[in-house]
């Protein structure tokens, strides 16, 4: 989470959407920048508007506008398959190197899930549990839109650098995991196709 205080900005980093590569590019600009443990540098946005934001805006006497990227659906889902790919992943319980993404995403459409594919999803991240949400949500992949935006906000060109990118795999679905994992990630795809182009 990056808190730009002069231009009363918020950028609250959505998991797997390159917010180390935004934090890195960033960070020196920023008045405030959390990056570590994960539960603070992935503030959600009902923690944020809960937490962090009143304070902010009792302290500075102006409300911030929270901005986020939001990934397409799969393709988030398959970027936490190929992050836990890794040979360095801590918990082993969390790894999905002998596993294939069909058994992944399989396992994510099970109720519960096993360790390693509780993610969450990005819909209950962004998604306000009362009041206010978030004032601007990007795609991921159309990250020139939200770079520019930044550009504007903080009057400088911005360049994001490469950092944390996932191994390679591959990551194809059988029609029946397919329609499951629709299904079971329907709002997320309502939210990620009410974002304005």
């Amino acid at each position: 989470m990056l808190v730009f205080w002069e231009q009363r900005l918020a950028f609250l980093a959505t998991p797997k959407t390159g917010s180390t590569a935004i934090e890195s590019a960033l960070q020196p600009l920023a008045a405030l920048a959390i990056e570590r443990p994960p539960l603070l540098k992935h503030t959600t946005v009902h923690r944020y508007h809960r937490f962090i934001g009143p304070y902010l805006e009792a302290a500075s006497g102006h409300r911030f506008t929270v901005v986020a990227l939001m990934r397409e659906p799969r393709d988030w889902l398959g970027s936490w398959f190929r992050f836990r790919q890794r040979e360095d992943v801590p918990d082993q319980d969390k790894s999905t190197r002998k596993m294939s993404f069909e058994d992944f995403a399989r396992a994510y459409c099970s109720d519960p899930r096993p360790g390693f594919a509780d993610v969450g999803s990005q819909e209950r991240f962004l998604r306000p549990r009362q009041g206010e949400g978030i004032d601007r949500l990007f795609r991921y992949e159309d990250i020139d839109t939200f770079v520019h935006f930044l550009e504007d906000r903080l009057n400088c060109a911005i360049t994001l650098p490469r950092l944390n990118v996932s191994p390679k795999a591959d990551l194809h679905l059988s029609s029946e995991i397919e329609a499951k994992l629709a299904d079971v990630q329907a709002e997320d795809h309502r939210l990620y196709h009410s974002i304005a182009d």
